[in-house]
């Protein structure tokens, strides 16, 4: 399980990395009724990503974006590989919707499903004026972890919408200076990035993309949703690492093409873009009013 928090909290690091530079304040949500919901059709891009730590693979990783005008999507599903797949076994499908708001992600639902050694493991996030509510925490926060007071969950989002906000700035900005606060309905984790600059992804056997990109980096700190009877200092340190983005589909926004974050245990592990494809899906979406 450990071991798991510290992957999990590696990737939600590039994904935390993505909101105003300012602290974070709640956009006025937009009513998401049947009739505000309607058939769009929105550039869909499919990625897949191979994580390598102490020189193994430990875990593969397939997202879908949907960005469009008004409204995002986005889908995760990993599941560990390898030696650890064999000791640790484990999948896991994120996905949210939600709509921009003055370019900035306003998350509408939130939902997560997944088995870890044969436990079923899910999540349930609304969001009420911008306010997350959690409704479907299995297994309950009070039998792995402590919980976490109400007010540190105000003016979060989760960590998907967060990616799709990071994609946005960099898209539009070619800047990731950036300090936000995530919330996965266990945990809230405090980051912030700065642009660390332009560099050259030299060619690998493990990634299909090599080239110019804009490397970000960024730490993370967990503020509150510890394990129960984890006293180790050393475990609400914060972690650190480097996020590497770049063109890699014609027509498609800024994307991720690699990810470095520490672990506790592995020391460095990385996250090689492996596939990227552009596809367009009818969707059905909720769509923000127009000005």
């Amino acid at each position: 399980m450990r071991w798991l928090a510290a992957t999990t909290l590696g990737t939600s690091l590039l994904t935390g990395a993505a909101a105003q530079a300012q602290a974070p304040q709640a956009a006025p949500q937009p009513p998401a009724t049947q009739a505000s919901v309607s058939q769009a059709t929105v550039s869909q891009v499919k990625l897949g990503y191979d994580t390598y730590a102490a020189g193994i693979e430990v875990m593969q990783m397939q997202v879908a974006l949907g960005l469009g005008p008004w409204t995002y999507q986005v889908d995760v599903n990993y599941h560990t590989t390898g030696l650890v797949g064999l000791f640790y076994r484990g999948s896991q499908v994120n996905a949210v919707r939600g709509v921009w708001q003055d370019d900035q992600a306003a998350p509408l639902e939130f939902s997560g499903d997944g088995v870890w050694r044969g436990r079923a493991r899910r999540t349930l996030i609304e969001y009420e004026h911008g306010q997350p509510q959690v409704r479907v925490l299995q297994p309950p926060q009070e039998t792995e972890r402590e919980p976490v007071p109400t007010e540190l969950q105000l003016h979060t989002m989760d960590t998907l919408s967060a990616l799709a906000q990071l994609m946005r700035r960099v898209e539009r900005e070619h800047s990731c200076d950036t300090s936000v606060r995530t919330y996965d309905g266990r945990r809230v984790l405090e980051v912030s990035a700065r642009t660390g600059g332009s560099e050259r992804l030299e060619p690998t056997d493990r990634s299909t993309f090599s080239g110019p990109t804009l490397r970000c980096d960024f730490e993370g700190r967990a503020l509150a949703g510890f394990l129960i009877g984890d006293t180790n200092p050393e475990h609400r340190q914060p972690l650190r690492g480097s996020a590497w983005f770049a063109p890699a589909v014609p027509g498609a926004p800024t994307l991720p093409v690699r990810i470095a974050f520490q672990t506790r245990w592995f020391g460095l592990a990385t996250m090689y873009l492996t596939s990227a494809a552009p596809t367009v899906t009818p969707t059905e979406v909720a769509r923000a009013p127009r000005p």
